[in-house]
This record gives structure tokens, sequence and C-alpha cells, in this order.
């Protein structure tokens, strides 16, 4: 049977050898199955400013269907569709907005733990332990760098303590 050439976008085989794959490759239906392969990957700001600028699609319009599908050069979005598609692509420009001012530029995690160790130093030259845990308290909120904050799905030991700090039972028996 010889060796075959399997298209991941069409999803099918035909015989190896260079007039069938230059045939295949360059194909009307290859064209459309790799493009639509791609369109998956692409942002809501793109999809939302293509649809924008088609016109609406008459015959999707008054039947509900289209003889050229996803290749049809006309919008098959209706009015509510675009809508949430706008609401989206605001949303995720709010949250690309809110992410940059969260990162103060010029300070970095490595600055804020250097910082940090040398409060904690100074504080245990002292021997003053209570103040500076009162002090520490008041400041872990806006000490803590917003870049620490802003990664989803911390593990508990990497959470920041609570404002208050762990309540901590002093009855309890070890062992």
């Amino acid at each position: 049977m010889g060796r075959r050439y399997y298209c991941d976008y069409c999803d099918r085989s035909f015989q190896d050898n260079m007039h069938n794959r230059k045939k295949h490759l360059n194909g009307v239906q290859h064209h459309r199955a790799k493009k639509a392969w791609f369109d998956h990957f692409r942002d809501s700001t793109a999809i939302l400013c293509d649809e924008q600028a088609k016109k609406p699609c008459r015959k999707f319009l008054q039947r509900g269907i289209c003889d050229f599908g996803p290749n049809c050069r006309f919008s098959h979005m209706s009015e509510e569709e675009l809508d949430i598609l706008k609401r989206q692509v605001e949303d995720e420009n709010q949250r690309r907005e809110d992410a940059v001012d969260r990162m103060e530029p010029g300070r970095c995690i490595e600055e804020w733990l250097s910082r940090r160790e040398k409060k904690r130093s100074a504080a245990s030259n002292k021997g003053d332990l209570k103040s500076n845990e009162d002090s520490e308290e008041g400041q872990a909120e806006s000490d803590i760098p917003p870049q620490l904050l802003s990664i989803p799905d911390l593990p508990p030991s990497l959470l920041p303590p609570p404002p208050g700090g762990w309540k901590v039972k002093v009855s309890t028996e070890w062992g």
C-alpha cells in the first residue's frame, strides 16, 4: 500500500507522493480547514474587529443557515452576540490595565525582600519584638509587593498572613 500522509487540519490521509501532497496542500478544502484551526486561537479583540467590519449576512438572518458557513464573507453574529463580545473585550482590557497598574515601576521582589530582611535584623538587634510585631501588622498589607498578590491560586504556604495574624491556641499539647 505504501506510505500514507495524514493531514491534521483536514483529518484525512492519502498516499504520500509529491503530486498528491502538493495537490492537497494547495486545495481549497485544506486552506479552509487550516484557517478554521488557527481561528480557534484568535483573541476576542481581533474577532470583534473583523465582525464589526462585516455586513450582516441576509441568508443567515432570513433562514438561520448560510451555504458558506464559517467561510462566509458576511457576519453571522446577532446584535446580542456582538454586545456580549464587546463586553468580553472590555473586561479583558480592564483586567490587563489592572495588572499593569499593580506593577509599580522600579519595585521588584528582590528589593522588597532585602528591605524586609533589614527591618527584621534591625528589630532583632533592638530586642523589641513586640513593637516589631505591632508595626508589621499595620504595614503587612501595604508592604507586600503587588506582584505576589496578583498570582492566582497560590498554595497556603505562600499566601501572606491575615491582617490580625494566625490564631494559635496556647493550651495545645504536643506529643
